[in-house]
């Protein structure tokens, strides 16, 4: 045997090995990076899932106060109306000689 082929054959091995661990070192920061991606997309979905319901719940909010100023106003103009209608009686009564 040759003393060449010895040392080649060692330095091969050697080699090989440093391959392996550096391709054991990439797939645990590969899992790594994987994992650290999943967690950040339940954070997302999460996030959006809190957005959607505030914003949900804003809206039924602004909905409900629409509502209140529509039914204030309709009320509002009712009692104006009456207003109206009762000085509009009291304009004819003291017309006509009533009072």
């Amino acid at each position: 045997m040759n003393p060449y082929e010895s040392t080649t054959e060692e330095q091969a091995a050697l080699f090989a090995e440093q391959m392996r661990h550096a391709l054991d070192l990439l797939r645990a920061e590969v899992d790594s990076l994987r994992v650290w991606h999943e967690h950040d997309i339940e954070m997302v979905n999460h996030r959006l899932g809190n957005l959607e319901t505030t914003i949900r719940d804003h809206e039924m909010r602004i909905r409900a106060d629409t509502d209140g100023v529509i039914q204030f106003k309709m009320w509002a103009g009712l009692a104006s109306g009456g207003s109206g209608v009762m000085a509009l009686a009291a304009l004819i009564l003291s017309f006509f000689g009533g009072g």
